[in-house]
């Protein structure tokens, strides 16, 4: 069973020490109470704006209550990633807080990998993976909602001088509406209008009924590609730091097909 909260946050080598069943305990937690916190909150300032009705103070609590324990998971995973050298680059990339590397960390076996792409494949990031009605998952799921989450923490700090990802991102934002509106996603709309049942009064399907992605659609793909180079870069200065050399392929540009090869930042 996972260490007990108090514990961790009262002695560092219990928060230094967690295995990996136990960060992803944590981190599973952090991101539960935080969704706790914001509805207790919502509700609170609903209550508030409403002349008839007194504000629950028991609401209130809750939501303070809630904050500290977020507060306190968050330090205690710090502590976790401050206690391994790849959480250390990790939490050096502008967009990386201690509760995403802790929970790459804790879901990314980098001795059971070979190249990036399998990193890509098990975070649900290849789209040419498919799985039918009964057969398992190819990928993580909790791996794949925790790179959406880094997708739009990296789209929210891309104004920052430091930040990387956020900026090819954008870049790549770019690219794809130059694609999209060249007609070249026709075939990807068609196909997409086909599979899923969109209303008919919808925005997105008169964007796919006119051969065209719509602008969210737009957007994923640029997140993806975005996670996709910070991922090929977490698995290079992972692979060098546990195994004293560099991968085998140029990785970056053989999976992501690039021009040429973009290093990984804040790595030597």
């Amino acid at each position: 069973m996972p260490m007990l909260l108090k514990e961790l946050t009262q002695d560092l080598r219990a928060a230094q020490n967690l295995t990996k069943q136990e960060a992803r305990y944590l981190v599973d937690m952090y991101y539960q109470i935080q969704d706790y916190r914001i509805q207790a909150g919502n509700q609170v300032r609903q209550t508030a704006t409403d002349p008839e009705r007194e504000p629950n103070a028991a609401l209130g609590a809750m939501a303070e209550n809630m904050e500290t324990m977020e507060k306190n998971i968050r330090y205690a995973l710090d502590k976790y990633t401050d206690g391994q050298p790849i959480g250390q680059w990790l939490k050096s990339i502008c967009g990386i807080g201690p509760v995403i590397a802790a929970g790459l960390i804790a879901h990314i076996d980098i001795g059971k990998v070979q190249t990036a792409g399998q990193i890509h494949a098990f975070a649900g990031l290849d789209p040419n993976r498919e799985w039918g009605k009964g057969e398992k998952r190819p990928h993580n799921a909790k791996l794949k909602c925790l790179c959406w989450k880094i997708g739009q923490s990296f789209v929210k700090v891309s104004g920052n001088e430091k930040d990387v990802y956020g900026h090819i991102i954008k870049e790549r934002k770019a690219y794809e509406q130059a694609k999209n509106e060249a007609g070249e996603y026709a075939d990807q709309a068609a196909a997409t209008l086909k599979k899923k049942n969109f209303g008919a009064e919808t925005d997105a399907r008169k964007w796919y009924e006119d051969g065209k992605l719509p602008p969210a659609h737009i957007q994923r793909r640029a997140e993806r590609y975005g996670v996709k180079i910070f991922l090929s870069h977490l698995f290079e200065v992972w692979y060098e730091m546990e195994r004293g050399e560099k991968p085998p392929a140029p990785f970056a540009i053989a999976i992501l097909n690039h021009a040429h090869y973009i290093p990984p930042p804040n790595w030597k």
